[in-house]
């Protein structure tokens, strides 16, 4: 039997790479038609810090630049749920993802609206799967070739922080913050705002993405995304995992 190791969202990571950033929340909606969530890797974050020690960011950010962006093997169990108004809908679903075979998912259990769960969660898993099929990770990967990093000093939790300007106006890219461990310039947090509405019925899409360090691989762990939808109002996604390999390696189960 397969065990599944569970890692609390909250706790400091360390992001080993750019393409391991983040994903982001997509939503289309048509009136009277559908409401559509496409995961794409993406990166952000935010906390303002003052400029006076803006230095102390300077390091972390050589030190996160020059870390691997490789994104490693893993199978983890994912909980999806989103809501818009009164419908809510939530699937768990077992994830594989190697370089060889992309991603792989398989939907475990499912309740609430089922048109969130068609349109919405399923649709996540969908997007992300196409995300890697297609060889799009690299352009939404935090690298210099995405982004411009300014240091922006330290925050009240002592994470340096890191104002990230997207080069192009694209979805698949986010304006904001990242924050990193100032000891090794892992990624800790990262947030902001999509640099372009994926669509005309989407506006202000926001993302929230949380990263561990486990067994010296730093992986999302948690993600939440808020976007305003034209006619619809604010729609939210919110997505967890619970990891039972990393890079061939099994994990043992909490006690």
């Amino acid at each position: 039997m397969t065990t599944w190791s569970r890692y609390t969202p909250l706790a400091i990571s360390s992001a080993s790479d750019g393409t391991m950033a983040a994903l982001t929340l997509e939503m289309v909606v048509s009136p009277g038609q559908r409401l559509l969530g496409t995961l794409l890797l993406a990166l952000v974050s935010g906390s303002i810090a003052t400029a006076t020690l803006a230095d102390a960011a300077d390091q972390p950010i050589k030190q996160f630049l020059a870390q691997d962006d490789t994104q490693p093997p893993y199978r983890a169990l994912r909980h999806l749920e989103a809501e818009n108004g009164s419908r809510r809908g939530w699937i768990d679903a077992v994830t594989d993802y190697a370089p060889e075979t992309g991603l792989r998912y398989e939907i475990t259990a499912e309740g609430g609206s089922g048109y969130i769960r068609s349109k919405v969660l399923v649709a996540v898993l969908e997007g992300e799967r196409e995300v890697f099929a297609r060889g799009e990770a690299a352009r939404s990967s935090l690298a210099p070739a995405n982004y411009s990093f300014q240091p922006n000093g330290v925050d009240d939790d002592g994470l340096a922080t890191v104002l990230l300007s997207p080069r192009r106006k694209e979805r698949v890219l986010v304006s904001g913050m990242m924050f990193l461990n100032p000891t090794d310039g892992t990624l800790v947090r990262l947030e902001g705002r999509l640099a372009k509405s994926p669509s005309f019925w989407v506006k202000n899409v926001d993302i929230v993405r949380i990263y561990e360090r486990i067994n010296g691989t730093v992986v999302p762990v948690a993600l939440e995304t808020k976007a305003q939808l034209r006619l619809l109002g604010t729609a939210t996604l919110r997505m967890t995992y619970l990891y039972s390999e990393i890079d061939g390696r099994p994990l043992a189960p909490t006690q």
